[in-house]
């Protein structure tokens, strides 16, 4: 048979509360494009998987880009006239624009707000804010407590540093089969911000887990990346290694309440595209499938026309479509074990067809073989149809996803069905090789 062993194995609902327990653990850490937030996240997730560690200097080119000063934070606040702490840092990273430079300051009000970032329509969050590609600083605060400040003058301090150093990631591969490849992708720049994107983190790492417990037909390659200038990085150093990835999920937005959605690959039609389909189109209630567009997150830099890599993006309530995103209210209370347990065991499904698909030949093609005499008759529809279905489009021309979506039945079940048809010596494999080929 084809592909791999299987990688789809339920357990949903422990992975989701073993992804939760690995977030709470992360999600007090101020995290951005540099420094050492990262460089601690990525050390505690090389504790559950072999991670490698790569630093790229400052200054380094990217193609279009250049690899930015490395930015550290110690300590930020603001204190009003009274000498009271109206803005602090160490009870919500988020307080503070990320790449803000050092300040150390006394300033009137007026000329205070204009580095003060609110959200007025939701007045009790904090907005995350950024100035990673321009030197600026700024602060973050409820709108209620921007309102409440007093005329006077405040002392402003950010203790930060913006110096040369380098942009890190992690990066690890599982050796499959074959040397073609399935692509992981998480970006881990974000403070404290459960959803967007630690859930992403959270769950590439239970699921780098999972895979390395069986054989693979594919090799996976999982990265934990910086957003944006992360990929292009990777991208930069690793031109020849891309070519090698045949399927790529950019995985985000995966503990909240809302339903699986799918966004294409910029090709539309790979293999992964029509194995995200298949999947979310058979679950209750079915998940959304979007057309690509060249905005979002990672899935944007590896689609980009030089590499047009078949890489998709999986999330369930897409970005900036729920009001929690980029904000406090995006916490470990929005998002939930079983989301992410069921987002965990829906990318495993969709793993699953890459791995177990293939082609196959009907070794008794003239007139429906007699199914009954080789104790392949059922009388459950699904069942039967899922053989007939096989036996019919095993021409050497379907394979068994193309045989799944024309039948409209399961992938697992037309799986199963051509198993049997196998062992009953009805049916045998083409050629090795999956949709992710």
């Amino acid at each position: 048979m084809s592909g791999g062993a299987r990688v789809a194995g339920g357990g949903g609902a422990d992975a989701g509360r073993d992804i939760l327990q690995l977030m709470t653990g992360l999600f007090p850490i101020c995290r951005s494009i540099t420094g050492d937030g990262l460089r601690e996240t990525l050390s505690i997730l090389k504790r559950d998987i072999p991670l490698e560690i790569r630093e790229v200097p400052s200054g380094t080119r990217v193609f279009d880009w250049t690899v930015p000063k490395e930015w550290n934070i110690r300590d930020a606040y603001v204190l009003d006239p009274r000498g009271k702490k109206v803005i602090d840092f160490r009870r919500s990273n988020l307080h503070v624009v990320s790449y803000s430079i050092p300040v150390r300051k006394t300033m009137p009000l007026a000329e205070l707000k204009g580095h003060l970032h609110s959200l007025p329509d939701h007045p009790d969050w904090i907005p995350y804010r950024t100035s990673y590609y321009r030197e600026d600083w700024g602060f973050c605060l409820r709108h209620t407590d921007l309102l409440a400040l007093e005329g006077g003058d405040y002392e402003v301090v950010i203790d930060a540093s913006l110096a040369e150093g380098s942009l890190t990631y992690g990066e690890l591969v599982l050796e499959g089969r074959t040397k073609d490849e399935i692509l992981i992708s998480a970006h881990a720049c974000h403070p404290s911000l459960a959803n967007d994107n630690l859930s992403g983190v959270g769950l590439a790492t239970l699921l780098a887990g999972e895979l390395a417990k069986a054989p693979r037909a594919f090799s996976y390659r999982f990265l934990f990346i910086p957003g944006t200038i992360g990929a292009i990085t990777w991208l930069a150093r690793n031109e020849k290694t891309a070519q090698r990835i045949k399927s790529g999920l950019v995985l985000a937005g995966l503990g909240d309440p809302g339903h699986l959605t799918y966004k294409n690959s910029r090709r539309g039609d790979a293999p992964i595209d029509r194995a995200a389909a298949h999947v979310l189109g058979q679950v209750s209630p079915p998940g959304r499938i979007v057309g690509f567009s060249p905005y979002g997150y990672d899935e944007r830099q590896y689609c980009s026309p030089g590499f047009n890599l078949p890489v998709g993006r999986i999330s369930r309530t897409p970005f900036g479509e729920y009001p929690e995103y980029h904000t406090s209210a995006d916490d470990l209370e929005f998002i939930s074990a079983a989301s992410l347990g069921d987002s965990f065991e829906k990318i495993l499904r969709i793993l699953d067809v890459l791995e177990q698909d293939g082609t196959f030949l009907n070794l008794n093609p003239k007139g429906e073989p007699q199914l009954g005499k080789r104790g392949l008759y059922s009388k459950a529809g699904t069942e039967e149809m899922a053989l007939l279905w096989v036996l019919n489009l095993s021409d050497g021309g379907h394979s068994l996803l193309d045989i799944a979506e024309r039948s409209g039945l399961r992938f697992d079940s037309i799986k199963k069905a051509a198993g049997k048809l196998a062992e009953a010596g009805l049916l045998a494999e083409k050629a090795a090789g999956g949709t992710g080929r």
